[in-house]
Protein backbone atom coordinates (compact mmCIF):
# COMPACT_ATOMS: atom_id res chain seq x y z
CA UNK A 1 0.00 0.00 0.00
CA UNK A 2 1.00 3.72 -0.94
CA UNK A 3 1.56 6.25 1.40
CA UNK A 4 -0.50 9.75 1.10
CA UNK A 5 0.82 12.87 -0.79
CA UNK A 6 3.72 14.19 0.77
CA UNK A 7 2.55 17.55 2.12
CA UNK A 8 3.95 20.08 3.77
CA UNK A 9 1.44 21.88 5.81
CA UNK A 10 1.32 25.24 8.06
CA UNK A 11 -0.74 25.35 11.13
CA UNK A 12 -2.69 28.32 12.17
CA UNK A 13 -3.55 28.67 16.14
CA UNK A 14 -5.28 30.63 18.24
CA UNK A 15 -4.35 31.98 21.43
CA UNK A 16 -4.39 28.54 23.23
CA UNK A 17 -2.10 27.16 20.71
CA UNK A 18 -4.56 25.16 19.21
CA UNK A 19 -5.00 24.45 15.73
CA UNK A 20 -7.88 26.27 13.72
CA UNK A 21 -6.56 25.76 9.98
CA UNK A 22 -4.06 24.62 7.20
CA UNK A 23 -2.37 26.42 4.98
CA UNK A 24 -0.82 24.43 1.83
CA UNK A 25 1.38 25.39 -0.67
CA UNK A 26 -1.39 25.37 -3.81
CA UNK A 27 0.34 22.71 -5.56
CA UNK A 28 -0.59 20.39 -2.91
CA UNK A 29 -4.20 21.03 -2.54
CA UNK A 30 -4.83 21.53 -6.02
CA UNK A 31 -3.09 17.26 -5.89
CA UNK A 32 -5.56 16.70 -3.28
CA UNK A 33 -8.42 18.62 -5.12
CA UNK A 34 -7.30 15.86 -8.36
CA UNK A 35 -7.08 12.47 -5.42
CA UNK A 36 -10.37 13.04 -4.35
CA UNK A 37 -11.98 13.53 -7.61
CA UNK A 38 -10.10 10.78 -9.00
CA UNK A 39 -11.39 8.53 -5.26
CA UNK A 40 -14.94 9.69 -6.30
CA UNK A 41 -15.09 8.06 -9.73
CA UNK A 42 -13.39 4.71 -8.32
CA UNK A 43 -16.37 4.36 -5.77
CA UNK A 44 -18.91 5.30 -8.62
CA UNK A 45 -17.47 3.10 -10.49
CA UNK A 46 -17.23 0.06 -7.90
CA UNK A 47 -20.27 -2.26 -8.82
CA UNK A 48 -19.05 -2.32 -12.77
CA UNK A 49 -18.47 -5.16 -14.11
CA UNK A 50 -14.50 -6.20 -15.22
CA UNK A 51 -12.87 -7.39 -18.45
CA UNK A 52 -9.65 -9.61 -18.25
CA UNK A 53 -6.88 -7.28 -19.38
CA UNK A 54 -5.90 -9.60 -22.50
CA UNK A 55 -10.08 -8.95 -23.67
CA UNK A 56 -9.42 -5.61 -23.05
CA UNK A 57 -6.11 -5.64 -25.50
CA UNK A 58 -7.89 -7.59 -28.13
CA UNK A 59 -10.58 -5.26 -28.09
CA UNK A 60 -8.25 -2.09 -28.69
CA UNK A 61 -6.83 -3.78 -31.35
CA UNK A 62 -10.22 -4.25 -32.99
CA UNK A 63 -10.93 -1.18 -32.70
CA UNK A 64 -7.77 0.45 -34.34
CA UNK A 65 -6.77 2.03 -30.63
CA UNK A 66 -3.89 -0.20 -30.74
CA UNK A 67 -1.31 -1.46 -32.77
CA UNK A 68 -0.35 -5.00 -33.13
Amino acid sequence: MTNGPELNPRFVTDAQGQRTAVILPIEEYDQLLEDIADLTVVAQRGDEPSIPHEKLVEELKEDGHLSD
